[in-house]
């Protein structure tokens, strides 16, 4: 079923998205619409307004999201596994309890989503924007990011084990019981390095200059 440039906000659609079929929106005003539940594996949301929709539930295994987006998206419980983001504005999405295996996220706006509580063995991100977002509990094991800025956000309890960091940003980064063992941060910015980052850091990969700025910050000079 497709859906050309409508405009379907606030309106209830589960009922209108019978499972086993192909839907592609594109354009679409989606400003607070009753996703709740739908069968929309394989679905194709293109450029679509996603302010407030509500997908709690639904099945998006094998969605793509390219472009648009909105703030305050819920995905809470969804299952997405498979599923693309590439250039979407979440800005404020909620992940809660969704199924997050092998979903990935390109080029993403995802100031303040909330990720923490996300089911599954791990996602990818890409040249997003995760500012002050929470990812807390997240599994990043083994990923290749990069480009990230996770400024401000909280990655408390999240799993970096021997992921590489290229072209990141730490900065103002909560790292509470946050695991980097073996993980290569030579390409990421550490911000500040204060007593909670070198605990985070132990068993990480990081280069001379890094090195020279956190013995700086303990007042040891490198000669």
């Amino acid at each position: 079923m497709n859906f050309d440039g409508e405009d379907l906000s606030r309106k209830a659609l589960a009922d209108r998205l019978p499972p086993g079929e192909e839907h592609v929106l594109r354009e679409c005003d989606l400003t607070e619409t009753d996703l709740w539940g739908a069968s929309l594996a394989g679905a194709r949301f293109e450029s679509c307004v996603l302010d407030q929709t509500d997908f709690r539930r639904a099945d998006l295994d094998g969605a793509v999201f390219a472009g648009g987006g909105g703030m305050r998206t819920r995905f809470n419980d969804a299952d997405l596994i498979d599923a693309t983001f590439t250039d979407v504005d979440l800005s404020s999405a909620q992940f809660a309890g969704a199924l997050l295996t092998d979903a990935s996220f390109t080029g993403c706006r995802m100031i303040g989503a909330v990720l923490t509580g996300s089911r599954g063995t791990g996602f990818r991100v890409t040249r997003s924007n995760l500012t002050l977002a929470n990812l807390g509990g997240c599994s990043l094991r083994k990923e290749v990011i990069e480009g990230v800025r996770f400024d401000d956000a909280d990655l408390s309890g999240c799993d970096f084990t021997e992921a590489t960091l290229s072209d990141c940003r730490l900065i103002g980064t909560r790292l509470l019981q946050t695991k980097f063992h073996k993980a290569d941060l030579r390409g990421a910015d550490l911000g500040e390095p204060d007593d909670a980052k070198l605990r985070a850091f132990a068993g990480a990969i990081i280069n001379q200059t890094q090195a020279n700025a956190i013995l700086a910050a303990r007042g040891i000079t490198v000669l």
